[in-house]
């Protein structure tokens, strides 16, 4: 299939040579495929009036729809209805009923208020009449100021650690369910994943530290690197609370999702440059437990923040 060689992010084809410039659509199905790629085409959204857009999802064979790819198109939705010169510095979701991977996502997008640094909008992802995810999300245009944040942690560099496959071996089931699709996250786990330690037992520090970045090249467009940044955050952050208790997805009679997650943006990143992703549980009740996270880049500076509740349920395997 020919690329396409109009960007659809508002960049020249000379300076941004990213997925933006490849096609990833399954000529048979006529479906988004997965990777960079298809992760580029979901966060593509058609705008279909004013302050509608409608997304799609990519062709995995899930039950529900990935909480990180309605977090990213909901933020592109609210993203193209501010101005320039204003950078998202937060954003507050929940996830209300489970996403349908069969159809589209319509996003619609209120515009709260436009103050003089601030934009303030609301978005709610509807399907079949019904919203199944609502956001706030705010923009701040950047001024100087105080500046200060927590060290980040000393772990080895990316390039020293196994890629995800490395951690398949040995768990035929792991392996068969990765293979249906490509990742468009390139992730290095620092401590060994939850399928892993489950053979060891609870990790009792809770601590689970992952670099990430764009399995690729992505368009210059920061509001892309934004988005792609709050769908990674969802990848590993519940993996905190598994392995403080030694359990895993798929593993163990248990099923999950995400309630809410929130993040802030403290500093301008690349999502296609390695990242640290530490996170922990804190606590865990009532059926629910609490995940947080900090991210920092190569020069070990933060660049976002992140909070997220989790439902998490033992299940009667015979039922």
């Amino acid at each position: 299939m020919t690329a396409n060689l109009v960007s659809r992010h508002g960049a020249d084809t000379e300076s941004d040579l990213g997925t933006d410039f490849r096609t990833d659509i399954e000529p048979d199905t006529k479906t988004i495929g997965t990777g960079l790629d298809g992760l580029v085409h979901i966060l593509d959204l058609e705008q279909i009036d004013n302050d509608i857009f409608r997304g799609r999802t990519a062709n995995v064979k899930m039950q529900r729809i990935f909480g990180g790819q309605v977090a990213g198109q909901a933020l592109v939705a609210a993203g193209r209805t501010v101005p320039a010169d204003r950078t998202i510095h937060s954003l507050h979701s929940y996830f209300l009923r489970p996403g349908d991977p069969t159809v589209p996502i319509v996003f619609l997008v209120d515009r709260v208020r436009d103050g003089k640094s601030f934009s303030t909008r609301y978005v709610s992802a509807v399907q079949h009449g019904r919203p199944i995810f609502t956001l706030n999300a705010s923009f701040h245009a950047v001024e100087p100021g105080f500046e200060h944040q927590d060290e980040m942690p000393d772990v080895p560099d990316p390039e020293s650690l196994p890629p995800i496959g490395h951690w398949e071996d040995g768990f035929p089931g792991i392996k068969e369910a990765m293979s249906r699709f490509t990742m468009p996250i390139d992730l290095r786990y620092v401590d060994d994943p939850p399928w892993v330690q489950r053979a060891k037992g609870p990790r009792e520090s809770g601590l689970n530290r992952v670099w990430m970045r764009a399995n690729g090249i992505l368009p210059n467009d920061p509001l892309i690197h934004v988005c792609t940044l709050a769908f990674s955050s969802d990848l590993t952050l519940l993996d905190s609370f598994l392995i403080r208790h030694g359990v895993a997805w798929g593993m163990d009679p248990i099923i999950g999702a995400s309630l809410d997650h929130a993040m802030w943006f403290h500093r301008p990143f690349r999502a296609d440059e390695w990242f640290l992703y530490v996170s922990q549980s804190p606590s865990a009740s009532g059926g629910r437990g609490l995940a947080r996270g900090q991210m920092y880049n190569r020069d070990g500076l933060r660049i976002a923040s992140v909070v997220q509740e989790g439902l998490v349920r033992h299940i009667d395997p015979d039922a």
